[in-house]
């Protein structure tokens, strides 16, 4: 695994960053670094999800995306907040997250017994603080960091495919203190921070 977890830290100096594949299984995208918690072909980064920091330098994802992954993150005492955090945390200034999962409710949500997070269109204002829909009143209820919504598109018995940009902090979004906290600790170099990355 550290021969990987080196190769990401050689791209990452050739480069001025990198796109993500969150919870790539066995299917990476092409051109995409792969993370995931499972030890399979493909996966260049072996690491829970759930677990922060992950081994990635503050700012270093071009775009990233998670298809079919965030149904799995656990919603209860925030990790999924943390999940979203963790995704800000590492994009680059107006980078884009792509997310598709199963609609909640929908066939396909309830046939994987893993399935524990189900997520709508109105689940993406509670990281809005500027959505039109809502004019921040979701977001107001947690204040995590700020993302806007660009495009959402579902169907309640199919799928939900939203693309997130990474907002700057404003003073205005009153970002709550303790997710401020968590981005502002120094953070060690991806090599070093690698060398603990292990199949969990």
């Amino acid at each position: 695994m550290k021969k990987k977890n080196e190769d990401i830290s050689s791209i990452l100096k050739e480069h001025s960053g990198i796109k993500l594949d969150i919870g790539c299984g066995a299917s990476k995208q092409p051109g995409f670094i792969g993370m995931d918690y499972r030890e399979l072909p493909g996966v260049d980064i072996v690491h829970n999800l759930e677990k922060f920091p992950w081994p990635l330098p503050d700012k270093s994802v071009l775009v990233a995306l998670s298809s079919h992954v965030v149904e799995h993150i656990n919603p209860h005492g925030g990790t999924f907040i943390d999940f979203m955090n963790e995704a800000w945390r590492v994009l680059k200034e107006d980078g884009e997250f792509l997310i598709s999962t199963p609609y909640a409710g929908s066939p396909g949500y309830w046939w994987d017994p893993t399935h524990c997070n189900g997520c709508t269109e109105m689940t993406w204002e509670y990281f809005d603080p500027l959505s039109p829909l809502t004019g921040g009143q979701f977001y107001n209820i947690y204040k995590p960091l700020p993302w806007k919504i660009k495009t959402c598109f579902w169907d309640i018995n199919g799928n939900l495919e939203v693309v997130l940009v990474k907002r700057k902090i404003d003073k205005s979004y009153k970002v709550d203190e303790h997710y401020l906290k968590n981005i502002s600790k120094p953070k060690t170099n991806v090599s070093n921070r690698s060398r603990s990355t292990k199949k969990v």
